[in-house]
């Protein structure tokens, strides 16, 4: 039995030690906001936050997440999330939309990190794979989630 924070609310489950977290999340918990991309921690539709940090949880089993705190898309009351959020629509982010829960957890952990980013601390750290090229979309909506006005390099003009 695997226990620990989801979400805020404690959740145990019945599962093998090396289930990754990913299925745990959606096929055990029905919490589907989370993505299946790659399966091997390159793409980062699967990001969520373990502790407060940016995780690929494809690849994390979920033995590794006993006793800790896990945070998916689905969580409420994240005010920096929610500021992200209402940003990703000003902006316009969204294409497909895939990729976008994991590119907003991301987006979050990095808030909570660095309250005011750079161009260059938001090109560093959303390592994330977008296949609708929105970069410097989700760049400008950082900037206005953080307070800032985006940069001439981080304007979405032009951008897909």
């Amino acid at each position: 039995m695997h226990q620990f924070q989801l979400n805020g609310r404690p959740v145990q489950v019945d599962v093998e030690d090396d289930m990754p977290l990913l299925w745990v999340l959606r096929d055990e918990l029905g919490h589907t906001g989370t993505k299946f991309g790659c399966g091997i921690a390159a793409c980062g539709a699967c990001t969520v936050h373990l502790n407060g940090g940016a995780v690929r949880s494809c690849v994390v089993p979920i033995s590794a997440v006993a006793g800790q705190s896990v945070q998916t898309i689905e969580a409420k009351d994240d005010a920096i999330l929610t500021r992200l959020q209402a940003a990703w629509v000003q902006h316009q982010v969204p294409q497909c939309g895939y990729c976008q829960s994991g590119m907003l957890m991301a987006a979050t952990a990095l808030l909570r990190e660095n309250a005011k980013p750079s161009d260059a601390d938001i090109d560093a750290a959303m390592t994330n794979i977008c296949r609708c090229g929105t970069y410097q979309r989700v760049r400008a909506a950082i900037h206005t989630a953080a307070g800032a006005s985006p940069s001439a390099s981080g304007s979405d003009k032009g951008a897909a």
